[in-house]
């Protein structure tokens, strides 16, 4: 008889800058998160139409590589989903509104704002 998993949450993180993805994966894995990564909203919107109820947290830069914007995929993931908790990120001023409930943080943030959201993600 094999004994139960415990619970792991999961994040989506969708960056096509290879260096933040990296170092955002790393500080949520560190953190016991399980990590899914993507460098396109396109390659993030696979993952969703499968996996949406099962994530708590996806970040996003708002310039991805591809047709679609990390806006227009927090949409999406907030339609898949509307429990999660969705972070856009840029390093310049956001010219699109944010669907309700999705936060948008300026560059450079910290990373221990990304460890307070991961907290927050889990709790929900």
């Amino acid at each position: 008889m094999g004994q139960a998993q415990p619970y792991q949450a999961t994040a989506l993180i969708v960056e096509d800058d290879v260096m933040q993805r990296e170092m955002l994966c790393l500080l949520l894995e560190e953190s016991g998160y399980q990590v899914i990564q993507c460098d396109s909203a396109e390659a993030a919107e696979l993952v969703l139409e499968k996996s949406a109820g099962a994530l708590c947290l996806m970040l996003t830069d708002v310039q991805l590589a591809g047709r679609m914007n990390g806006v227009e995929l927090a949409y999406v993931a907030k339609g898949r989903n509307p429990r999660l908790d969705v972070v856009v990120t840029s390093g310049r001023p956001l010219m699109q509104p944010l669907p309700n409930g999705v936060k948008f943080w300026a560059k450079p943030w910290a990373p221990l704002d990304v460890l307070r959201e991961a907290e927050i993600a889990q709790l929900a």
